[in-house]
């Protein structure tokens, strides 16, 4: 039976992203699953991992916001920017503890953050890590990333504490650097716990061995979260009988054939996301509003026949 839903899986030290994806298809005994973002192999926790239909959703669970409890040391500059790099240089530690809560704070909003070589992101259509082993260093663009929230839990010079909740696309270690560069003395990422990806937190999250374990015990689907849940923020909308043969085709719906709770329609938003379901209660997808049309546009399709 193909398992169709979303896992939270606790990753551990020691796995790639892609790790744990290859352990759960020997687990789960299935090859359609995907995670929906890369923790190094010495970061750990929440990695949502989809099965079956569900994988359509990693394009929209990638988008969430994250937040991190992160490990800084001042003093180290390392080539991965993280405590597992080659050392590039040691700097003297002069800042007080009162500068460097400061300089960290100061980050809190939207800046231009360099990726770091060893990452994945794409440059000439080859990952930057494997540009970084065959020794090169390109220039990269710096992208906009958003610190929503910075908590600072424990200064002990050299080292720091503190949990960050961020946007897509940041990457902690470069803040570590960027941290580092701005107290004078270079800084590289000692530890790294993921905590939450959006509405999957840690406390809730299920290391490999314990999903094996589920599976013998025939438990799998108290851990599987359904697919639409996650889509829970946006308003949901049931297709009229008459509209069954362009729902089940993927086709356009016309707004007056999709009933909508009173005050739960968004009249006045343009192109935002609504959750369609079928007079028998199944997730169909996800549509975009297309208000000046009057019509809903699929976006993405979760239903099989």
């Amino acid at each position: 039976m193909i398992l169709n839903g979303i896992i939270n899986v606790h990753k551990e030290a020691g796995y790639t992203s892609h790790d744990v994806v290859a352990r759960l298809r020997g687990i789960l005994r299935q090859k359609k699953i995907g995670h929906t973002g890369t923790l190094d192999p010495d970061a750990v926790g929440v990695l949502p991992v989809c099965l079956g239909r569900a994988t359509k959703a990693c394009s929209f669970l990638e988008q969430d916001d994250k937040t991190y409890q992160a490990g800084l040391l001042l003093g180290l500059t390392t080539d991965t920017e993280d405590i597992s790099g080659q050392v590039l240089d040691r700097g003297i530690v002069t800042v007080t503890e009162e500068e460097i809560r400061e300089i960290i704070m100061s980050f809190l909003g939207s800046y231009d953050q360099i990726p770091p070589m060893y990452s994945a992101k794409k440059i000439g259509g080859k990952k930057l890590y494997e540009l970084a082993r065959q020794g090169l260093t390109v220039e990269r663009k710096p992208s906009r990333v958003v610190i929503k929230d910075i908590s600072i839990q424990e200064v002990c010079l050299p080292r720091v504490h503190f949990t960050v909740t961020c946007s897509k696309g940041t990457y902690i270690r470069s803040l570590c650097r960027d941290i580092g560069e701005k107290a004078g003395c270079g800084a590289c990422m000692e530890s790294l716990v993921r905590t939450r990806v959006g509405r999957f937190s840690l406390d809730q999250a299920r290391t490999l061995s314990e999903i094996e374990t589920l599976r013998d015990q025939g438990k799998l689907e108290k851990i599987i979260l359904p697919v639409d849940q996650v889509f829970e923020d946006r308003p949901r909308g049931t297709a009229l009988k008459e509209a069954e043969k362009l729902l089940y085709n993927g086709n356009p719906l016309p707004m007056r054939l999709c009933h909508f709770p009173d005050g739960d329609f968004p009249v006045d938003e343009e192109k935002s996301q609504v959750r369609i379901y079928d007079q028998a209660g199944s997730f169909i997808g996800i549509y975009k509003v297309q208000a000046m049309e009057n019509y809903l546009k699929p976006l993405k399709i979760f239903y099989t026949s």
